[in-house]
């Protein structure tokens, strides 16, 4: 870039209002980042609409995922090829027609089909939001606009799932797609008539050749396997299955082939030479345990909900709504606090918060707790949130060329999508393995030689004599103890592993420090980047 050009890309200002741009493509990020939590509660109802067995029907999720997270990196190339206007807009078009394919897909193949061409378009929205706002806002108010891509991020994925359970209880798990349609051509219109390119984005058709194809082949095969890992994992006993060996196999060779090929690429799918910048790649690892936090924890509460405390599919999803209003308040307090405080002293206070919050609900969590409790959960958990999300998506850009944000963008939110992967997989075989743990113990008790049970089971025994008389009211008590000891001992494993997630947030707290001190509503300090 000639100095000209330089000072020219340096005082060049969008030519309308930055937060109308900011809420602009804001609306466009929320309709795909809702899509990705919203369909969750209704896969049951998709796999018997369908004709699907319930293990079918996760790869609702899963082909999404695996074509959602290939696109992300690809934003810098694209955006360089037909321009990042153009690119945002063409993902929206994708996404938008994919949303109404799937919502007529007649079986579950074609809605397959129509889930990957879903999560390509998707791909791009999230990762150009994320770039237009960071060359749209000067860097004293990043933090502010990224409070509302915060918002979008953290709010869509808490009433997601009581959207979709709402839609799905009182229509059908297809209006779940077509909900996309009309906020789809409400933003590519709103795009088309607000954003515009910086002068340092230039399309050129030339690109077209320059794709990093082997780098792009690498990344497919990484997260194919990856993802078809942690999918599946569970269910085949992890590595104790071949087929879990041959797709663990594809995920490190991909992972590696991605990483040796693209240090050295002249054009790579994903500059991996920006980790060379430790603020970035702090912020890199820290994104990662973010998203793997945000989204297990939106599944997690859910779940015990549904499973343990007899929720509805709405019900459940109403719990967490609590949560999605404190974000409402939480967020633009936290997007302030960037012009205020150091990045990393507010990340601290941030996951200091994180462990204090999974540690109360390690300790409280219970079978006989009310709504309004496991809502109060909920705004416990997600609290922090604001604090970690936007002050890291502002880090990330720290002491970098302003021509890197399509990188910086498209990194962050693959590794937050990948560590969401790898924690939802994760914290649902740690809650299955130590539900057979607890059992295992508890079971110990279920003797003749203890008074408790005895007592218990004579209790109930007693109750039952009215429904079945002699041994059949003894084996309707034996029964309910089980089923008793089953749920005990599944209520242990979600204390468990919320105290996993504490100890987690514990050494992010020292993981926090590895940042740069940088000045409040400032990059990093010169110098201090690389």
């Amino acid at each position: 870039m000639t100095p000209t050009a330089a000072s020219s890309s340096s005082q060049w200002k969008p030519r309308v209002n930055p937060w109308v741009i900011a809420s602009t493509v804001a609306l466009a990020a929320f309709m795909e980042v809702l899509d990705t939590s919203i369909a969750n509660v209704a896969l049951p109802h998709i796999s018997g609409n369908l004709g699907a067995s319930t293990d079918e029907g996760t790869w609702v999720l899963t082909s999404y995922l695996v074509s959602n997270a290939i696109v992300l990196p690809m934003g810098a190339w694209a955006s360089s090829v037909i321009g990042r206007k153009r690119f945002f807009m063409l993902s929206i078009v994708i996404f938008t027609v994919a949303s109404f394919l799937c919502g007529i897909a007649p079986s579950l193949p074609i809605l397959l089909l129509a889930r990957v061409l879903q999560g390509i378009g998707g791909g791009g929205l999230q990762p150009m939001a994320q770039a237009i706002m960071a060359d749209s806002f000067e860097p004293s108010k990043r933090g502010q606009a990224f409070a509302l891509y915060g918002l979008v991020a953290v709010l869509a994925p808490s009433i997601g799932p009581s959207l979709g359970g709402w839609i799905t209880d009182n229509y059908s798990w297809r209006w779940i797609f077509y909900l996309n349609i009309p906020i789809g051509v409400l933003a590519l219109t709103l795009v088309n008539r607000f954003v515009d390119d910086p002068p340092w984005i230039k399309a050129d058709r030339a690109n077209l050749k320059r794709l990093d194809y082997v780098g792009f082949g690498f990344l497919t095969i990484a997260m194919g396997g990856m993802q078809i890992m942690l999918d599946k994992g569970e269910e085949n006993a992890w590595f104790a299955s071949d087929f879990i060996r041959f797709f663990a196999t594809l995920f490190v060779v991909g992972m590696a082939g991605l990483i040796w090929f693209e240090w050295r690429a002249k054009d790579p799918i994903m500059n991996l030479k920006l980790f060379k910048f430790r603020n970035f790649a702090v912020c890199a690892l820290l994104m990662t345990l973010v998203g793997g936090i945000l989204n297990s924890t939106t599944v997690l509460q859910p779940q015990f909900s549904q499973s343990l405390l007899n929720y509805t599919a709405t019900l459940a999803g109403e719990a967490l709504t609590a949560g999605g209003v404190a974000l409402l308040v939480v967020m633009p307090l936290a997007g302030i606090s960037t012009s205020h405080f150091a990045a990393r002293n507010i990340l601290a206070f941030g996951f200091a918060l994180f462990a204090a919050a999974f540690y109360y609900t390690s300790t409280h969590l219970n079978l006989g707790m009310t709504f309004a409790f496991s809502s109060w959960l909920r705004v416990l958990q997600v609290v922090p949130i604001p604090l970690c999300f936007i002050t890291i998506t502002n880090a990330a850009y720290f002491g970098l060329p302003k021509d890197a944000s399509n990188q910086v963008s498209g990194i962050i939110n693959f590794v937050r999508n990948v560590g969401g992967s790898i924690f939802i997989s994760l914290t649902g075989a740690i809650v299955t393995n130590r539900t057979l743990f607890h059992e295992a113990r508890l079971s110990e008790s279920m003797q003749p030689s203890n008074p408790a049970y005895v007592n218990h089971l004579s209790a109930l025994t007693h109750a039952y004599s009215g429904v079945a008389g002699g041994p059949g009211a003894a084996e309707l008590a034996r029964g309910m103890i089980y089923r008793q000891l089953n749920q005990q001992a599944a209520g242990q494993a979600y204390m468990d592993i919320y105290r996993v997630l504490a100890w987690l947030a514990v050494g992010m707290v020292a993981c926090a420090f590895l940042l740069s001190k940088n000045k409040p509503g400032e990059g990093a300090p010169e110098g201090a980047a690389g």
